[in-house]
């Protein structure tokens, strides 16, 4: 029993990062129809920037914020420079046009930085706490906290907000809003710059524990993809779902079965999703009038 309570508790903690990798992709994709392959170098962004700021003696409470700004003002200069000049291209052109814009970020990474992995110092000391036998590192509660609130902060800004409304009404139908005086692109421009910040933290909570380098990006953005094709493509409730339970998927399947194949199991999710549940768990049933 204590194994599978430490499991579980890896699996809900890398879970989480997961699930908000997963919100960054459900956030554009409402807002543009575009699947941005590059969610996952936010991640890497707001980790290394981190790391780098603070290796340069800027205290941890000013860094984080000057981390989270960079990935904001990349993922802006992402939409602008890559995705706007494409608008109205073909859905598999504007995936290309991501990975391509994933893999010139990672290429950068490695000469701004380096191509060793860096770790933050844990927020709260490295002391576990022991919850029914299970050891459990304080990070955890960060990760876990930080994803929960970023939750109820989307929550409210998409419900009880003019720009999170604007966003809702673009992502229901681009023409529709823009006859009704909304900014589509302003809106479409703001979803990479929020998605870019959801990643950039979740980077920054997840660096004491897993560590970070130049290349985590493309993997991330693997399970994010699986976890929002699990929970639904588009759906934000099932982006959290979908998250946690890749998470704890992958953290059963590397205990009680073999840790070599951790990293296949977004794989199999993947094909599982496609040929038993093309829609998700909370994907919408769509019909095509011919």
């Amino acid at each position: 029993m204590p194994d599978f309570l430490q499991f579980c508790v890896s699996g809900l903690t890398v879970g989480a990062v997961y699930a908000l990798v997963a919100l960054g992709f459900t956030i554009i994709y409402n807002a543009s129809d575009v699947v941005n392959f590059a969610q996952g170098e936010f991640v890497m962004i707001g980790g290394m920037t981190t790391v780098f700021i603070t290796a340069a003696g800027v205290p941890l409470h000013f860094a984080i914020p000057a981390a989270i700004l960079a990935a904001m003002v990349i993922g802006l200069l992402l939409h602008r420079l890559a995705i706007e000049p494409a608008r109205g291209a073909s859905a598999v052109t504007l995936i290309i046009i991501t990975i391509g814009a994933s893999i010139f970020l990672r290429g950068g990474a490695q000469i701004v930085f380096d191509k060793q992995f860096h770790s933050l110092p844990a927020f709260s000391g490295d002391t576990p706490v022991m919850i029914g036998g299970a050891a459990v590192l304080p990070q955890s509660f960060w990760v876990l906290g930080g994803a929960a609130v970023i939750v109820a902060l989307l929550w409210f800004f998409f419900n009880r907000t003019l720009l999170g409304k604007a966003v809702l009404a673009t992502a229901a139908n681009r023409l529709a809003a823009r006859l009704v005086g909304i900014n589509t692109s302003f809106v479409v421009g703001f979803s990479f710059v929020l998605s870019a910040a959801i990643g950039a933290i979740a980077g920054i909570l997840v660096a004491p524990i897993t560590l970070t380098s130049y290349d985590i990006g493309a993997l991330l953005a693997l399970k994010g993809f699986a976890a929002a094709m699990l929970g639904g493509m588009g759906n934000p409730l099932g982006a959290i779902v979908g998250g946690l339970a890749v998470g704890l998927l992958e953290a059963l399947g590397a205990g009680y079965i073999s840790s070599t194949y951790k990293d296949a199991i977004a794989f199999i999710v993947i094909l599982a999703v496609l040929f038993v549940l093309p829609g998700g768990f909370f994907g919408r049933a769509s019909t095509e009038r011919v």
